[in-house]
């Protein structure tokens, strides 16, 4: 009985050459493969060559984990300059800025309250580039968040919200969410007195839910309040448990969701079909703004050679007009897209290092209990909800926000007009209608705080009058109703969910504008109103 060899899968090469022994066992195939090393292991960790076809970008793109996350091929609608902006591509670009360094600053920081302030002071003057490397890290949180907000603005005037990227537009209400904790939690770890005294606010407001159930009498039998706050801080003060708390929440737990979200919000927008764009973009030509020549724009996905040929049954010969096309205004995202990305992250990252270069990150004294700055004020991002806060913590920190996100966040699911997406405020009316509702937003929001400066509140008017009437009726509630009212009026005139959707959202960005600006500029000691910081008193 005769016993054949198993079967081996063949690899494509000549029985001569497969069968033909590998000389490795002696020294001059060892010293071969050592002088093949260098190419051997690109091979391994590289696995296509340099891209001269569109079959071999299409192989590129598959064959690589970071690159796989795009489709293979880029429509040229979602390539134009001026449709994104290459918002979401900063955002991402910050997120590995703020990685980078942020893991490096954490080389040379001591999260504890003895030595958390003398870290940082040598990291801004002992380590070589360390306040350089501080303030790009101090600079990239602020510009993360002014680039989210500015990226929903985005989505939300292109339309970009509707089926089938609903819960997209809920993901990235949790993305911006996260990206205001990582600020805030990473405000505390300088340890200096605006970090602790802006944290004091911050903790005062996760207290605010007292201010109901004080008014009910059932705080001691249900303290949310305290609770709060004691899972903030670990304490009923600031102090070294809440440093520990805001570290590893800041280092650890919020990065850890932020990437989780962030996966699951690019995974979403490649599985929904790539960035939004209206039915008739690819019924009229476009140009790729990246190629130099029309042969970057030509859809086709043969090889470069053009022998590549299909035939049906192995009957017929030559290409059927299927063969080798590609969607219309399509390119290959290898490279043009990633042209266009890497474009957008070095107009980011030049921003930031500018920012770097010419201002310093602050660093006040060492924090000190006993000594509070006047004013007091919460990042700058938080600003204006401590303008509602003056009149009521919980309405400003707790009732509002949670409103807010809330109305944000149905937006995509009352809006279910078949619109084209993709496009700038869908129409001119839609256009008018920003235009409008944002100069009404400005002008509302300039009332609810002028009119209390100038004439003052009910508390002014009536010095005993409850706190839970205070909570309920205050400017910044006021201010919210009035911005509904006005949306339901734009939604009743046009008959239009998405005109509605394009007002709510211009009086929110308008009204966050408003406020941030009066708690920046114009708020002084006691949270008084003051023209100019040059009038504060002095003392």
């Amino acid at each position: 009985m005769v016993v054949k060899p198993p079967l081996q899968e063949s690899d494509g090469k000549p029985d001569i050459e497969r069968e033909k022994p590998v000389e490795t066992g002696d020294d001059r195939g060892f010293v071969g493969n050592l002088v093949q090393l260098p190419r051997t292991f690109k091979e391994s960790v590289v696995r296509q060559s340099l891209p001269d076809s569109d079959r071999a970008r299409s192989q590129a793109v598959f064959s690589n984990l970071w690159l796989h996350a795009h489709a293979v091929r880029t429509h040229l609608y979602s390539l134009r300059p001026f449709y994104t902006m290459g918002l979401g591509v900063m955002a991402g670009v910050l997120v590995a800025i703020l990685t980078i360094t942020g893991l490096l600053l954490m080389i040379y920081y001591q999260p504890s309250t003895e030595n958390a302030y003398r870290s940082i002071k040598d990291i801004v003057y002992v380590v070589p580039g360390g306040m350089f490397l501080r303030n790009i890290h101090r600079w990239a949180a602020h510009a993360m968040v002014i680039v989210v907000i500015l990226h929903m603005a985005r989505v939300a005037y292109t339309g970009a919200y509707k089926k089938p990227r609903e819960f997209n537009w809920v993901i990235g209400l949790g993305l911006l969410v996260l990206t205001l904790a990582l600020s805030f939690t990473g405000y505390l770890l300088p340890w200096d007195q605006l970090a602790f005294w802006a944290i004091t606010v911050g903790a005062n407001i996760a207290a605010s839910p007292r201010e109901i159930t004080d008014a009910l009498g059932i705080t001691s039998q249900i303290d949310i309040g305290g609770l709060q706050k004691q899972i903030l801080l670990g304490a009923e003060h600031v102090g070294e448990p809440a440093l520990v708390r805001f570290y590893v929440l800041h280092c650890v737990i919020l990065p850890a969701a932020l990437f989780a979200l962030m996966g699951v919000h690019f995974w979403r927008s490649r599985k929904d079909g790539g960035l939004a764009r209206p039915s008739w973009a690819n019924r009229i030509p476009m140009r790729n703004p990246f190629a130099k020549d029309q042969e970057g724009q030509r859809p086709f996905l043969g090889d470069s050679t053009g022998v590549k040929t299909y035939g049906l049954m192995a009957l017929i010969r030559g290409r059927t007009p299927a063969v080798s096309r590609a969607p219309d205004n399509t390119v290959p995202s290898w490279p043009y897209a990633f042209l266009a990305e890497a474009a957008a992250g070095m107009v980011i990252t030049a921003v930031v290092f500018l920012l770097s270069l010419v201002f310093n990150a602050p660093l006040k004294e060492l924090a000190n209990p006993l000594i509070p700055e006047n004013p007091a004020k919460a990042p700058w991002y938080f600003l204006g909800l401590q303008e509602i806060v003056a009149y009521s913590a919980f309405a400003g920190g707790i009732l509002i926000p949670t409103i807010v996100l809330i109305g944000l966040g149905l937006i995509p699911y009352l809006d279910r007009e078949k619109d084209e997406q993709g496009i700038w405020f869908t129409n001119r009316l839609g256009g008018l209608i920003a235009a409008k509702s944002f100069v009404f937003a400005l002008v509302a929001a300039a009332a609810a705080v002028a009119i209390p400066v100038t004439v003052g509140w009910l508390r002014t008017w009536f010095p005993d009058i409850p706190q839970l009437v205070i909570t309920i009726i205050n400017p910044g509630t006021l201010l919210m109703l009035v911005y509904v009212a006005y949306c339901l009026l734009v939604l009743r005139r046009t008959k239009s969910t998405r005109m509605s959707a394009i007002a709510l959202f211009s009086c929110f960005l308008a009204g966050f504008i408003v406020l941030t600006v009066v708690g920046t500029i114009f708020r002084g000691p006691n949270w008084e109103f003051y023209w100019s910081s040059s009038n504060w008193p002095v003392h």
